[in-house]
């Protein structure tokens, strides 16, 4: 499979070089963490003077013998090289038993630079704190942006691009099946198998047909307003038996997997965030192709769900909007930057354009406001609102 160099990630991981932090890569199954720490090591022994880096991959038979945490230290402090700069990268932490106490006691000892990826079963983000008693900087991977599917495929025109990005999603694996059946077999194996399968066996879910009901409903449901007890009723009026809290505790889990993000609803005129109804958006949304089928492509919900992962991919806080009975679909925030965001499919009819601008229109502060829709033109502006072609907002 082609590689590409994941830049946002490496250059991130570049700067935390030196840092007394233990450095945790996180995210979705089969997005490239593996990957990008061997990009990273490559980048460490080429450019850092006097890097000693102590290496193991512990889903390879070769580190089969570092499964038990004893081993692990050993293994490491054997290979320590005084007065280089010692760093320890391990792959697959979590099938080492015990692997927080080795971590841990190498941490400790202030001589090495660590560096580990993990099943996100095992590495969540609400559990690094009692794991590791160091301080944790996680770095968390998301499936390819589409700036990188462009140079994955760098052969495509922009809009062509985009539209084959909106069926493949990001899941690089996928891309070399030529044949659409077996890609969305692959990405439906992915989510069943590495997503939902780490879900079962880390809570002991003794009923995982009701995990695999409530994902499909929420794929479904990508970018409506989503409660606990609206989910509940909705599948047990379809037969399933349960009820709100424990779909409540079902969504957090495919929450912390990585599977799906949360998007809290936010008051614009009021300043203050909802405790009422949350936003869901799918970590990339070509599962919900690969889970639901393509009949109903619904272009509209999946570019909004394109526009919010692609929004949390560039570091901002991100909501969904309220301005009394309007919507905003985001409200971007990153330090004292703030934006505005609608999504659109088409906005060629002035109906829907109307619909989309009305709400921007009615906000009075002055911080950018933005629709983004396919318009394959460059960007204009409407009475100070900005229309940027998503194409190309996606490049960045």
């Amino acid at each position: 499979m082609k590689l590409i160099v994941r830049t946002r990630y490496l250059d991130r991981l570049k700067r935390l070089v030196g840092t007394p932090d233990i450095k945790v890569i996180t995210g979705i199954r089969r997005a490239g963490k593996s990957k990008l720490l061997e990009a990273f090591r490559s980048y460490l022994e080429a450019e850092v003077e006097g890097a000693n880096v102590i290496n193991a991959d512990l889903s390879l038979l070769e580190y089969e013998g570092l499964t038990e945490y004893h081993a692990l230290n050993d293994f490491v402090t054997s290979r320590h090289v005084e007065g280089a700069r010692n760093f320890v990268l391990i792959d697959e932490v979590q099938m080492c038993q015990g692997f927080e106490r080795a971590i841990n006691n190498l941490h400790a000892s202030g001589r090495y630079d660590i560096y580990v990826t993990g099943s996100n079963a095992f590495l969540l983000s609400s559990d690094l704190a009692t794991l590791f008693t160091g301080r944790t900087v996680s770095v968390e991977v998301f499936p390819f942006s589409f700036d990188e599917y462009c140079t994955y495929f760098a052969e495509e025109q922009v809009d062509d691009a985009l539209e084959r990005y909106i069926r493949w999603g990001g899941m690089s694996g996928g891309y070399v099946y030529g044949d659409e059946r077996d890609r969305y077999g692959y990405l439906s194996g992915v989510f069943d198998t590495l997503i939902l399968r780490d879900i079962v066996q880390r809570h002991g879910i003794r009923g995982p047909q009701l995990l695999g009901r409530l994902s499909d409903y929420m794929m479904d449901n990508i970018s409506n307003i989503t409660s606990a007890r609206g989910v509940a009723d909705a599948l047990t009026s379809s037969g399933a038996k349960t009820n709100d809290r424990t779909i409540a505790s079902y969504m957090a889990y495919l929450e912390e997997a990585f599977a799906f993000y949360r998007v809290r609803r936010y008051d614009i005129r009021g300043k203050r965030y909802l405790s009422s109804g949350d936003k869901y958006y799918l970590a990339d949304h070509a599962f919900r192709y690969a889970k639901l089928g393509t009949r109903n492509m619904d272009f509209g919900r999946v570019l909004e769900n394109v526009v919010g992962i692609e929004l949390l991919r560039r570091g901002y806080e991100t909501y969904a909007g309220v301005l009394y009975k309007k919507e905003v679909d985001f409200v971007a925030m990153r330090g004292s930057e703030k934006v505005y965001i609608q999504v659109s499919d088409d906005i060629s009819s002035e109906a829907t354009f109307e619909r989309e601008y009305a709400p921007l229109l009615s906000i009075r502060d002055a911080f950018p406001k933005v629709i983004l829709a396919r318009t394959r033109h460059e960007t204009y502006t409407y009475e100070g609102i900005e229309v940027h072609d998503l194409a190309r907002w996606l490049r960045g």
